[in-house]
């Protein structure tokens, strides 16, 4: 059997804080909490989400008719025929969000998704967001490539 001792890395565990103990332990007479009030009294817990006051964050988001969270991300749609005029018109076969930018297909600096709407005769690779199934699939059936950016 070896002498081998299983315990914690260095600097992994740390003493317990001794409150309480007389002031020269540096713990002693209010214990860290500070003078009188409310949050020095023992028994003290504070709910989950209080602010101080302020109407908390579950009060203030809407409740009904759709709210729309803050971190939701939101796709410009570009349909497939649009792409193939697009290609037509410029005549290039390799198309990114700036050229549809450009084209007048979407707005700059917005996630750009590829729908299936339409068709599409040349071969082209388009980059953008996101694509539909069928999009995909229409666009890669005519020797075409759909790169996600």
């Amino acid at each position: 059997m070896s002498s081998f001792v299983f315990k914690p890395a260095e600097g992994a565990t740390q003493k317990k804080k001794r409150l309480g103990r007389g002031n020269s332990s540096g713990h002693g007479g209010e214990s860290g909490r500070g003078h009188k009030g409310q949050k020095s009294r023992t028994g003290y817990s504070r709910r989950a989400g209080f602010e101080g006051g302020q109407t908390p964050l579950y009060r203030r988001t809407p409740k009904k008719r759709g709210f729309v969270a803050v971190d939701t991300v939101v796709f410009q749609v570009v349909n497939l025929d649009s792409i193939a005029l697009l290609a037509k018109a410029t005549r290039k076969s390799d198309l990114t969000i700036n050229d549809m930018v450009a084209g007048g297909l979407c707005r700059a600096g917005v996630s750009v998704k590829v729908l299936g709407r339409g068709g599409i005769e040349s071969a082209v690779n388009v980059t953008a967001s996101c694509f539909s199934r069928s999009a995909k699939e229409k666009i890669e059936s005519v020797g075409g490539s759909a790169a996600v950016c």
